[in-house]
């Protein structure tokens, strides 16, 4: 699941427990790398030519990202912090970021981010006040 460049350490899943809009729940990513080491965090996404539709990339412990050194546009979803039931508040949805140019400085009250392929947002419904679980992440 994780690619060779060594940015995801182990693998994950994100699901949508509850969407604000009533919208049924259901998978955000079959497939999440998790960056766990300050270096995966560091490189992200950078240098990989796109992202499989159903994969992502989680960044725990941050509230921002750049754009520079990609090679492809992404949708971010911002999570806070994990509840006491494993469930994390959406706090942010970013549409679209562009290779290069994209920035999202800071989101407040975000502790973390999933990285996801361009047009995922808008395919899950995902808006901010939904609850996402993070599966097989410590």
């Amino acid at each position: 699941m994780a690619e060779a460049s060594g940015a995801g350490e182990r693998a994950a899943r994100a699901t949508l427990t509850r969407h604000v809009s009533g919208t049924p729940a259901g998978p955000l990513v079959d497939r999440l790398e998790v960056a766990s080491s300050l270096w995966a965090k560091f490189m992200g996404l950078m240098g990989r030519r796109s992202l499989a539709a159903g994969s992502g990339l989680w960044l725990g412990g941050t509230n921002g990202i750049h754009m520079m050194f990609m090679r492809f546009p992404i949708d971010a979803v911002f999570l806070g912090k994990a509840s006491a039931d494993g469930e994390r508040r959406v706090v942010a949805v970013r549409r679209g970021l562009r290779a290069w140019t994209g920035v999202v400085w800071f989101v407040r009250g975000a502790d973390g981010v999933i990285e996801l392929p361009v047009g995922t947002i808008d395919a899950t419904g995902t808006a901010e006040g939904d609850s996402v679980r993070l599966d097989g992440i410590a």
